[in-house]
This record gives structure tokens, C-alpha cells and sequence, in this order.
């Protein structure tokens, strides 16, 4: 077995499935739990933030410069997918990548709008007095329909690793969770040393640092009149 995934890297994907999860059970307004979907919130978008910043100070597999996908990777993938000797890649493969991109694009996108929303009754994002009523609009617009693009992805991402479990017989699930793969599937040279958990330790505190700056410090003064 060799370690491809670095631990930052599996943490930051449980997480993220915890937080969608989360965000979902949170959003509706008659469970009381509006106030936590903001939290939840402002911790997702923490998260995107530090895999951003991962992507290019993380391990060899985590970095984005070694696995963006182009044109001809996908279509060359595709080609030699159900053939014996298919392609196989030690990170993610070209399919793989894309779904990494959409998903870190959707869900920022998605954080960002909450920071502007408001529910037209008690609820508003830190932001939501800072912009005009048409953006205003728009904003609110993005949250209420992108989600459903995310839930829309993550069923494709199931359906995928099933597939891929069931069929092509690779151990996706549990390489995420140990973050080893097995020597049929990867070579030693593929293989990282560690997970550079220091590293991504002092991330962690910077994001967190920036995300509370972001939505307690900098946040506009939203003034209150009482008549």
C-alpha cells in the first residue's frame, strides 16, 4: 500500500460532506435552524478557502497544478475507459478533475451569496446591507437555485464511485479514508512521504483568522431603529 491522499486533504473532503450535509438540514426556515446555516455557512466557506490554498501549497496529489484537466486528458480518458488497459492515475483522473473544479467553484460561489442574502424575515447575511437591491437580487437568486447544481453533483459523485467500486473494482472510499492505495493501482515513485500537517495547521489558523475577520470585523454596522 502506498499513501497517495494526504490527511489535510481526506479531513477537508469528510468535512465537506458533513457541511453539505449540514447546509441542506439547516436551510429549511421552519426547523428553527436558520441561524446555524449561517455558521455552517461561514465554516464551508472556510473550507473551500483552505482547499484552494492546499491546491498549491499541499501534497503532490493535492496540488492543482498536477491534476487540471484539459480537452485532450478527458477525451483521451474517455477513449480508453472500458478497455483493458485503461489509464490509470495515482491522483485524480481527468473525469475526477473536473468534478473537483465544478464542486470547489459551486460551493465557493455558493458560500459567497450567503454572505449578501437575506430571507425577508429575521435573517440576513453579513454583507446584505452593503449591496443595492438589484444585486441584492441576484445574490439571493444564486443561493436559492445553486444548491441544487451541488446536490446535483454529489449524486453524480456517488453514482461515479459506485461505479468505480462496483465495477472497476477500485477502492475509492477507503483511499480516502486511509489515504493509501494499493500497489496494483499505483506505483512507490506516485507515493508522498507525509502529509505536511504542520503545514496545513498554520493554514487552518490563517483561514480561520480571515473568515472570522471577514464576517465579525469587517462587516458593515447594520443600525437599528426603534420607533
Amino acid at each position: 500500500m502506498h499513501l497517495i491522499w494526504d490527511l489535510p486533504l481526506r479531513l477537508f473532503h469528510w468535512l465537506l460532506v458533513l457541511s453539505i450535509s449540514a447546509s441542506w438540514y439547516t436551510s429549511n426556515q421552519d426547523n428553527g435552524y436558520i441561524e446555524y446555516h449561517l455558521l455552517v455557512g461561514y465554516f464551508t466557506l472556510g473550507l473551500i478557502i483552505f482547499r484552494i490554498l492546499w491546491g498549491f501549497f499541499g501534497s503532490t496529489h493535492s496540488k492543482f497544478i498536477n491534476f487540471i484537466p484539459s480537452l485532450s486528458k478527458v477525451a483521451l480518458y474517455i477513449k480508453a475507459f472500458n478497455q483493458e488497459k485503461a489509464l490509470k492515475y495515482p491522483g485524480h483522473n481527468p473525469l475526477g478533475s473536473l468534478m473537483v473544479f465544478f464542486m470547489l467553484s459551486t460551493v465557493l460561489i455558493q458560500a459567497i451569496s450567503g454572505l449578501f442574502m437575506n430571507d425577508d424575515i429575521f435573517t440576513y447575511g453579513p454583507y446584505n446591507s452593503s449591496v443595492s437591491s438589484e444585486l441584492e437580487a441576484i445574490f439571493i437568486f444564486i443561493h436559492r437555485n445553486g444548491f441544487n447544481l451541488i446536490l446535483g453533483a454529489v449524486a453524480l459523485h456517488i453514482i461515479a464511485i459506485a461505479y468505480y467500486v462496483g465495477v472497476k473494482k477500485q477502492a475509492l472510499i477507503s483511499a480516502m479514508i486511509t489515504g493509501k492505495k494499493s500497489s496494483n493501482e499505483v506505483n512507490k515513485k506516485d507515493s508522498i512521504s507525509h502529509s505536511k500537517i504542520g503545514l496545513a495547521i498554520l493554514l487552518s489558523f490563517a483561514v480561520a483568522g480571515f473568515v472570522y475577520w471577514l464576517v465579525v470585523i469587517n462587516a458593515p454596522v447594520i443600525e437599528e431603529y426603534y420607533y
